[in-house]
Parts: structure tokens; sequence; C-alpha cells
């Protein structure tokens, strides 16, 4: 079969003949696709910087962000339509580069995409401005004077490749505070960046210049310094390694927004293991941890399941396996490499070797399998996982117990799904956040974050302002130098 190509990134300045383009491979030999990235040269780099830059201040600093919300929800209904282009481009093209099932990426994809409507946005911007036109004028203060927030001039951007739709969220959040933006795409996910970009010049011909979508290899943090020294906010995505070497290229007068590694787990409640219940709750479950692969940081690896109720936390780990059974039917795992197969049969491994030593742990499912449930009848410590449908149940006496399990995770929890009636969900939540924790949500929707989140516990358009005020007192003295100075 002949190979599709696809050409990535999006240069505004630069004809297609002044770049050099690497070539990146995906697909399986009956379906190959070869994705052509830009590599830019330093100078090249540095104009394109300056290009965006100098248009973010004459073309989006000026007008409301009501205007930039319409732009958006027109772009993403665009790729709402299963008739348009770019979202056919998008289901064409993120199954062979992600490996990801089809109806998979189709399915998760819409329901992503749906947060980023124009009332959702209104809600995103809401969420960090009680009052948003503090966006596109100064406001009067409570306590006297007037504030008015002001967006970079140049965001730059480094995006992880592990779920698709990553550079949506730090890409409209730059939009939405009237930034331009550079992105630089990962390797292993270049496509969903370079469409998003192109449709939203379609729909708003004025955004031409105000955005970049660029590539340079993920080892060759150095190559971005040009863009870097440009950017007020470097905003990055990717492993704590990695995000430390990009920070030594950043100046110290920008702003670093990291976003590393992340764990999260779920927590079910014996108020979520009737007879009737159980089942919907381990569905869901399930899902959490299907959905993508659990490459997002917000997908489970543990869950902690309470002792005490009709369905005990062992019957629970065998409805979530036969759950995922099901599920590896409805979507089928990608292929996994040898590095993640050889991490997938190591973990199998260690846990049926404790449990031939123990009777406290068992292994739900054999190697030949699209997932593996391991069953703990003891407490446990939160542990990473190899990911790709692997997930530990764990039972314990009560949920209060599991913020002390977790807690040696600190710096790197993030989600909790939870299961719980309504008298827990403030207790459990105390102790969790005092764990670390950042984002509890319902079970089932652990890879659906709402609108607004606080993303790793921090704002997502607050952290890219900068406040100005013009105080109280600038405004009293003002008044002895008016026309009508009594």
């Amino acid at each position: 079969m002949s190979t599709v190509s696809f050409k990535a990134g999006y240069l505004p300045g630069l004809s297609d003949a002044e770049v050099h383009w690497h070539a990146l491979h995906f697909g399986t030999p009956e379906h190959p696709l070869t994705v052509q990235v830009p590599q830019l040269k330093p100078a090249q780099m540095t104009a394109l910087a300056t290009r965006v830059r100098e248009a973010s201040r004459t073309q989006l600093q000026h007008g409301p962000v009501s205007d930039m919300v319409a732009v958006i929800d027109r772009a993403v209904a665009r790729l709402l339509d299963a008739n348009d282009p770019y979202r056919q481009q998008l289901d064409t093209l993120l199954p062979r580069v992600t490996g990801l099932d089809a109806e998979m990426v189709r399915i998760h994809l819409s329901a992503y995409l749906q947060t980023f409507r124009a009332l959702q946005l209104q809600r995103f911007v809401v969420e960090d401005f009680a009052n948003p036109l503090l966006l596109d004028a100064f406001q009067p203060r409570v306590g006297g004077g007037w504030s008015k927030a002001y967006g970079p001039e140049l965001i730059a951007h480094v995006w992880a490749g592990n779920v698709p739709g990553l550079p949506m969220w730090s890409l409209l959040s730059g939009l939405l505070v009237k930034a331009g933006s550079v992105g630089k795409v990962a390797s292993a996910e270049p496509v969903f960046a370079s469409v998003l970009a192109r449709v939203l010049v379609a729909e708003e011909p004025r955004l031409a210049d105000c955005l970049a979508v660029v590539w340079w290899p993920g080892s060759e943090a150095a190559q971005a310094a040009p863009l870097f020294e440009q950017a007020e906010v470097v905003l990055a995505y990717g492993g704590n390694t990695a995000l430390r070497d990009m920070q030594q290229h950043v100046p110290v007068t920008a702003r670093f927004l990291p976003h590393g590694h992340k764990l999260s787990f779920g927590m079910v409640s014996t108020a979520a293991l009737t007879l009737r219940r159980a089942k919907a709750t381990a569905a869901l479950a399930a899902l959490d941890v299907a959905r993508y692969e659990q490459q997002g940081c917000y997908s489970p690896q543990m869950f902690y399941v309470q002792r005490g109720a009709q369905v005990s936390p062992h019957e629970f780990a065998q409805s979530l396996a036969s759950e995922l059974a099901a599920l590896s039917h409805k979507f089928v795992r990608r292929t996994l490499s040898l590095e993640e197969a050889a991490s997938v049969a190591a973990w199998r491994e260690s846990h049926e070797f404790a449990m031939v030593n123990s009777p406290n742990t068992q292994v739900l499912g054999d190697a030949t399998q699209a997932w593996a449930v391991v069953y703990c009848d003891a407490p446990t410590p939160l542990q990473p996982g190899p990911l790709n449908r692997c997930v530990v149940v764990a039972a314990v006496d009560t949920l209060d117990e599991v913020a002390e399990l977790a807690r040696a995770q600190r710096d790197y929890l993030q989600t909790v799904g939870l299961a719980a009636a309504p008298e827990e969900l403030l207790r459990l939540g105390e102790s969790l956040a005092q764990a670390g924790v950042t984002r509890i949500c319902a079970i089932g929707a652990m890879t659906a974050p709402a609108a607004g989140w606080h993303h790793d516990g921090r704002f997502s358009l607050l952290d890219l302002v900068r406040m100005v005020d013009i105080e109280a007192s600038t405004e009293a003295a003002a008044e002895n130098f008016t026309a009508y100075e009594p």
C-alpha cells in the first residue's frame, strides 16, 4: 500500500522551500504514514518569533476577548463536523500516528472538543477572571484604583505527544489572553496542533501571523534558545528530566510553567459497592483505564476499594477485569513498542512472583490479554504501573487511610476519581488535598477535565498574564490637574 504523507507545522512568513523538513514515520506496514516536520535554522526561528510577537501586538491585543471566543467556537465547530476536511484529516491521521484505536480517537476527540465551545470558553475565562473585562480595559477595583490584565506578546509552547489534542489547552489559553504563540510539536504526535492552527487561521485570517507550529528534536533543547529569548512565558509539557534540561535555556526574565510527570488513582466507597451500583462503577473505572491507554497524567493507575459492602474489593476487581476484557474488543489496544511490552511483562512477573509467596496478591487475566488487573488484599502504597491497561486494585478498611498511602508520591499526585456518598466528599477531599492531590472528579470523568480546570493546581489563564494597577492615589492626584480645578 502506498505511503500517506502529511506536512506538519504552520510557518507564517516562510515558504516550504526555505525550510529543512525532517521525516517521521508512523503507521504499520499495511498503512504507513510519513509526517514531514519543519526544522528551522536559528535565524529562521528568531525571525518567526519576531513576526508572531509583532502580529500579537497589532492584531490580538486590542480586540475584545469575546471576539476571540467566537473565533475559537467557529473553529471547534468545524473540528466537530465529521464532513469537514480538517476533521477528516484528524480522524485519518491521529490513529496512524498514535496507534490508538480509531473509534476510541473519534469518540473521545469529539467529547474533548465539546469542552471548547463558546459557553464552556466563557466559563473558562470566568474561572480565572471574575470580571472578564479585565482582559479588555482597565476596570475599577473595590479598594479604589483600576486594574487590567495583559497577556504576553509571545508564549512558547512545548507540547508532549502522549495524548491526542493536548496542545489545545495551552494554545487556546494563549489566544484567550490575546497572546501570540509559537508551539513545538512532539515527535510522537505532530498532527493535531498543525491542523488546529490551520483551522483557526481559516476561520480568522487576522490570526495568520499570530500563530506558528514548529519542531525540533526533543533531545536538542538548545535549538529552542532563539524562541525562548523572545518569549515572555514558556509553557512546557514532558518528562521531568527533559523539563529540567529545557529550563536551562529559558532566560531568567521569562516565566517558565512546566507540567511534568503526574500520578493519578481512584477510590471506591462502600456507598458505590451495592449490588445495583458496583457493576456500573466498575464499567466507568474501566473506561478511565482504557481511554488513551492510560497515557494521560489524569489516567488511573490504581484503585483503592473499601471493604464492608455487599460487593467486596475482590469482586470489584473481577468486575473491572471483566469490563476491561469487553472494552478490549470495542477499543482494540494499540500495538506496544518493545520497551512498553517489556515493561508490562516485568510488572506482571513481579506481581505473579508476589502471588506465589503471598495469599494477598492475585493477578487476574493471563499474559495473552490486552489488559491486566492485580488485586491486593491489603493496604498498598501508591505506585506507578506500566500503563497500557494495567491497573492495581487494593483493598482498604476505610478510604480515610488512602491519603497516607499516597503521600509518598506527593510531588507527583494529580487526579483522584472518586465514587463516594455526598457526606464523604468534603472529608475525603480535605485529606487528599493535604496529601498533594489537585483534582478530584467522578470515576468515569478522570480523562475528561472540566473547562477551566486548575491543571496541576494552577490557573490556566491567570498564570499567563501580568496585572497592571492604577492605584487610587494616582486617581486622587489627577484631580489636582483638571481644567476645572477649584
